[in-house]
């Protein structure tokens, strides 16, 4: 999927993660970072988010290949009705929002090439300063389509989901938001009423003393943005109540189990089996500071002709990834053993023509 500009409309850690990918991935020429935080913006271009920052939307949305909405869910239809006033029918339109279906009723009217897109990664740790293409590495990256859904525009998606490292998973909006109630939005439920448990008990002081380990790892998703989270389990609130109440079932099982040990220690040891079954998601945390991405033509002999000249320049390669690879070329990732050896291997390949970052 070739782009010659994209926008990204909202650069915090996933419009920004999305940014830093499309870039270090040369998958667009240029990318426009929008953001009605002057803040924000000018985190974005110091980061590398985007090639260029828009304070004000306006006419530039026309001219864009690919917008993406990143805004935090609760907002998403408000900026869908303000870039729409600006959109052209070419463009094709996504979004990373945690919440499907009454995003995907919303848009879909005022942006017609509009696919519903969620990718299944994130931090507790938000803004744009935490942003790294990494976080997208191997995540599970969930668009749902509908009726209304070209399916050129799908594959368009799909194959970038793809360049950027994730794995796109189709699912219907209906059934994103039912799962997505069970395995994110209920967790987050969860952290924060066992936050409020142990703040509210008569021994906090000594229970904030033990609250170690398994507590912090079990809460520590109410350590994320409050008003991000509490916009996604409202706009979810119907599926949420559903997982709730399922919630509630099992834990009332549990309960009478604890006179019944061995009925109990047969439960634990099947949920032990389904958290063990569970797989396990690599992140390509890669250490930036020695590490050189190179756009690569798409012509015979090219990969010969870095790693020769490298050779000869003196500078040793310690590791080489193919990113990605379109019609009119790729982009290979190149590390280094030391920050110098990256900023010589970057000179010698600037000498002869290849872009790199």
């Amino acid at each position: 999927m070739a782009l010659e500009r994209v926008g990204i409309f909202g650069v915090g850690l996933l419009g920004g993660s999305v940014g830093l990918g499309l870039r270090e991935r040369f998958l667009a020429h240029e990318v426009v970072a929008y953001d009605p935080d002057p803040t924000a913006l000018e985190a974005a271009r110091a980061l590398g988010v985007a090639d260029r920052v828009e304070p004000q939307l306006g006419p530039w949305i026309a001219e864009l290949d690919l917008g993406v909405l990143a805004a935090p869910v609760g907002a998403l239809e408000a900026l869908g009705r303000a870039v729409a006033e600006h959109a052209s029918p070419r463009t094709l339109w996504t979004d990373v929002g945690s919440v499907k279906a009454p995003v995907v009723r919303a848009l879909e009217p005022l942006l017609p090439r509009f696919v519903g897109g969620h990718p299944m990664a994130g931090s507790e740790r938000a803004g744009v300063e935490n942003a790294h293409a990494g976080l997208l590495q191997n995540a599970a990256w969930i668009l749902t389509p509908s009726k209304r859904t070209a399916a050129a525009d799908l594959k368009a998606v799909e194959e970038l989901v793809g360049q950027l490292g994730a794995y796109p998973l189709l699912v219907s909006p209906e059934l994103h938001d039912r799962l997505v109630a069970r395995v994110s939005h209920l967790p987050y439920l969860l952290a924060v009423a066992l936050n409020h448990v142990v703040d509210a008990d008569p021994n906090r002081e000594t229970l904030m003393f033990l609250a170690a380990g398994g507590f912090r790892d079990l809460t520590r998703v109410a350590s994320g943005s409050p008003r991000m989270s509490r916009d996604m389990v409202v706009a979810n609130r119907e599926a949420v109540r559903e997982a709730a109440r399922d919630l509630r079932r099992a834990l009332d099982e549990l309960m009478a189990l604890l006179d019944e040990p061995d009925a109990f220690l047969e439960k634990a040891a099947e949920a032990k089996r389904i958290r063990d079954s569970l797989p396990v998601v690599r992140r390509s945390l890669l250490p930036v500071q020695h590490d050189l991405v190179v756009a690569v033509p798409d012509r015979p002999g090219e990969l010969a002709r870095i790693t020769t000249a490298l050779g000869e320049a003196g500078v040793n390669i310690k590791d080489i990834e193919v990113l990605n690879i379109r019609d009119e070329g790729g982009a290979i990732r190149l590390g280094f053993v030391s920050a110098e050896e990256k900023a010589a291997g970057r000179k010698v390949l600037e000498d002869i023509g290849y872009r790199t970052r």
